[in-house]
């Protein structure tokens, strides 16, 4: 499996480490009312979902980049990737 890494150009899979869902970029605000339960859910629920899925990975055996990798888990076609700083600045 390849990934379109946005700085070096397709790389394989190898090289990365995958973490999980991208919505973990969206950290709940520690001074939240309710942080103790927004964090309990960030930490411990996780959607499996069949289909398009935006996901981490991070470039362990490259530049140590973190990606956003959107990927068809049905059949683990690549669609793209975008550097986890972007899409992050992008939400900010």
């Amino acid at each position: 499996m390849l990934i379109p890494h946005p700085l070096l150009g397709l790389r394989d899979a190898q090289e990365f480490t995958y973490l999980g869902d991208a919505a973990l970029i969206n950290r709940p605000d520690p001074a939240a009312e309710d942080a103790e339960a927004r964090f309990a859910d960030y930490v411990f629920l996780r959607d499996n979902p069949a289909g398009m899925h935006r996901e981490l990975w991070y470039h362990e055996q490259g530049d140590r980049s973190w990606l956003v990798v959107t990927r068809d888990t049905t059949t683990h076609e690549i669609l793209g990737a975008e550097l986890a700083t972007d899409v992050a600045g992008a939400r900010a």
